[in-house]
């Protein structure tokens, strides 16, 4: 048996570790999301100069482009709240662990998604 799978938790430093990669991440997140906030905002004070059909076009694509918009900052809060909850994990003692398996995740996988909650092959097994 490996250290690796002999090992229940993550070490402080380990931990500080992923704190780290979670706070770039979350500042990162809550950045786009406040700018595309700020652009929403933006659109919904646009002046009325147009004219006719063009005007209509203009708001026809303005529309789409706002739920696009809309729809990321939906998805970005998500992972903000995601990212949150991983710090709280952290912060209790549980990072790291898999909520399936009690397994200890494997770091390369950490590292690339943050907030995971599970090993690769529990979210395998889940679908």
């Amino acid at each position: 048996m490996t250290v690796q799978e002999d090992k229940k938790r993550y070490s402080e430093e380990e931990l500080k570790e992923f704190e780290g990669i979670i706070n770039q991440k979350l500042e990162a997140a809550r950045n786009e999301l406040a700018y595309i906030k700020d652009t929403l905002s933006r659109k919904n004070d646009s002046g009325t100069d147009n004219t006719g059909a063009a005007t209509k076009l203009m708001e026809d694509v303005d529309t789409s482009e706002r739920e696009q918009m809309s729809q990321s900052a939906a998805r970005l809060q998500k992972f903000i709240t995601q990212l949150e909850n991983a710090l709280v994990r952290i912060k209790n003692g549980t990072y790291g662990i898999c909520i399936d398996t009690g397994k200890l995740i494997p770091k390369e996988r950490l590292r690339a998604v943050p907030h995971t909650q599970q090993t690769i092959e529990a979210k395998l097994r889940r679908k």
